[in-house]
């Protein structure tokens, strides 16, 4: 049974010490270099159609691609600072600025409004870059799976994947540098967890970690900032990606539900201690050292006190969470080993969203490219 120094590289989930200790020390770094050590696999069965769940995604994906360029309404003007107060509404702003008034020593106390905005203004570009960047992964993963997964059906479909993933690294790309004021480096603990994902030897725990954890995490985190945003430009890129990755999600849930059947009790042990780590890397790096690093303040009261907040009172976390554990139910991960997956996230606090739908069967519904080409044919 592996120890949580052995699976996440510390005893605690919240030793702050050991989560400060994981920073980007070279954010001038140009490229990146992952060894994938995987091995490149043909398949010479071509009969289309051997997983008929895969191939209407297939089916679905091809009728639903949309260009970056020419899709979205690039000549609206942002506000920047508007924009920024959108995202006021986070509960984590919210408990900061209730902590400026009334915490001793908060590291918000001489807090005006200009600096509350400049905060805010901060917290988008860093939030849009981390995506930036999980997208590039998303868009290496994917053709990974493309390369080593034996199904024909599969390789077809994370083929159009590629293509959507490319096409969210040019539009949150070019939204960060054209309408924003440009992007932060890879936060440590998602490249940590990128590089996991790529130099695993095992095709389908580039699924489990992609389209699985990530993808799921990032489809939840899109779905609250479009519920916050109200500059134009931003919702309907957010929205065209979340209709790209409720795919990619279904993606995972539907090739892996099969293989997973198939494991022993040992090797699904081993796919939950993988996704636990996903969740804590997820989970640190919404701790945006980086931000507070920008703003020239002690990151640690903050993150103290970011971690301190019970489970059941961080509405943000837990929402980020509610793609990731319904699918991980769905696919027998949570009570798999007496229940280990379901035990760890019960510790995180997001345990409860295991009976919502899973995006296994939700990614129709999300499907804006498809709503929004009938509503102009009509």
């Amino acid at each position: 049974m592996a120890t949580n120094e052995e699976i996440i590289g510390r005893s605690g989930v919240d030793d702050l010490e050991a989560i400060l200790a994981i920073a980007n020390t070279d954010v001038d770094e140009a490229i990146h270099t992952v060894a994938d050590n995987a091995d490149a696999i043909f398949t010479w069965d071509y009969a289309k159609g051997a997983r008929p769940a895969l191939n209407k995604l297939y089916e679905k994906a091809k009728h639903s691609q949309w260009n970056g360029e020419t899709d979205l309404p690039w000549d609206t003007d942002v506000d920047v600072e508007q924009l920024a107060r959108d995202m006021g509404g986070n509960p984590q702003i919210q408990r900061f600025r209730q902590d400026a008034a009334s915490v001793a020593g908060s590291p918000f106390r001489h807090f005006g409004e200009d600096d509350w905005t400049k905060l805010l203004i901060e917290g988008q570009n860093w939030r849009l870059s981390q995506f930036m960047h999980g997208e590039q992964g998303a868009l290496l993963c994917t053709a990974k799976i493309v390369e080593t997964v034996p199904w024909i059906d599969a390789k077809y479909y994370a083929s159009t994947q590629v293509m959507d993933e490319a096409r969210h690294v040019e539009v949150f790309s070019k939204y960060l540098d054209m309408k924003l004021t440009g992007h932060y480096p890879i936060n440590a603990h998602l490249k940590m967890l990128l590089d996991d994902i790529i130099a695993d030897s095992r095709w389908d725990m580039t699924y489990l970690g992609m389209q699985i954890m990530v993808e799921g995490l990032a489809l939840a985190a899109f779905g609250f900032m479009h519920m916050l945003t109200e500059d134009p430009l931003l919702k309907k890129l957010l929205r065209y990606v979340m209709s790209d990755e409720a795919r990619h999600v279904a993606f995972g849930v539907l090739s892996l539900k099969e293989y997973y059947g198939e494991l022993s009790h040992a090797e699904l042990r081993e796919r939950q201690e993988f996704a636990f780590e996903a969740a804590v890397r997820m989970r640190d790096r919404f701790l945006q050292q980086e931000v507070w690093e920008r703003m020239g303040i002690d990151s640690r009261p903050i993150i103290r006190s970011m971690l301190a907040v019970p489970p059941a009172e961080n509405l943000f976390q837990q929402m980020l969470f509610s793609k990731i554990v319904p699918n991980c139910r769905k696919l027998g991960l949570l009570d798999a080993s007496d229940g280990w997956l379901r035990h760890r996230f019960e510790e995180l606090g997001v345990i409860q969203f295991e009976h919502w739908t899973d995006t296994g069967e939700e990614y129709a519904d999300l499907d804006e490219v498809a709503k929004d080409r009938e509503a102009t044919a009509s």
